[in-house]
């Protein structure tokens, strides 16, 4: 999969871009490679929350999802920026990128009043085996 996105302000420390291409990463369900549309050397890692933080909910404002054209929670698409180290993987839970599934539409909100962290430990989900 491939779409393109377009931030309706640019977002946190990628300034002035605002056009993006997000990627599957192949074989890594819910990762994706978000990429400046102009210079693929310009990225960051993004995680699919639905797919990979079940109990992820930041209320969205409407002040929030009105330049995205979001008027109902099935067209939001939540991001979770990864920072991988030789640690482990954090996600900012405190700075999500929202898309609206439909146009592409896209902006990096700051939860405000949420006690979201800014560095969460991504941890592997665990498939139960039948015994």
């Amino acid at each position: 999969m491939s779409a393109t996105l377009s931030f309706v302000t640019p977002p946190f420390g990628l300034e002035p871009v605002v056009d993006f291409v997000l990627d599957e990463i192949s074989g890594a369900a819910g990762l994706y490679s978000l990429h400046a549309a102009e210079d693929p050397a310009t990225r960051l890692f993004v995680v699919d929350a639905g797919l990979h933080l079940p109990d992820y909910s930041p209320e969205i404002s409407e002040e929030q999802a009105a330049p995205l054209g979001i008027t109902h929670a099935d067209h939001a698409l939540v991001l979770v920026v990864a920072n991988p180290a030789e640690s482990g993987t954090t996600v900012n839970l405190m700075a999500p990128i929202v898309v609206h599934s439909g146009t592409g539409a896209a902006a990096q909100l700051i939860f405000d009043g949420q006690d979201w962290p800014l560095r969460a430990e991504l941890v592997p989900r665990r498939v139960a085996v039948p015994a």
